[in-house]
């Protein structure tokens, strides 16, 4: 089975429970947030509504972008501080 690789940071990660995990290749960004939201619940829901993705370290602009096997996904909601 061919992978992504989910990042989380801060609240996302408090939300998540976790600081990474895997999920399947050749869906969009659009898609993967749908599961994550139904896999984590509705604390992960408001996160993800925030959230800024990078992509292998670039911003996504293309949601609907398929997501390639090895991509590593940044979920980096809003940081708190100066």
């Amino acid at each position: 089975m061919t992978t992504v690789t989910v990042r989380y940071f801060a609240g996302a990660r408090a939300a998540a429970g976790r600081a990474e995990e895997t999920s399947s290749a050749g869906r969009s960004l659009d898609e993967l947030l749908t599961e994550l939201a139904e896999r984590h619940g509705e604390r992960m829901v408001p996160v993800l509504a925030v959230s800024s993705f990078l992509v292998d370290g670039v911003t996504c602009h293309d949601r609907r972008q398929p997501l390639p096997a090895g991509t590593t996904i940044d979920v980096l909601p809003p940081f708190a501080g100066g």
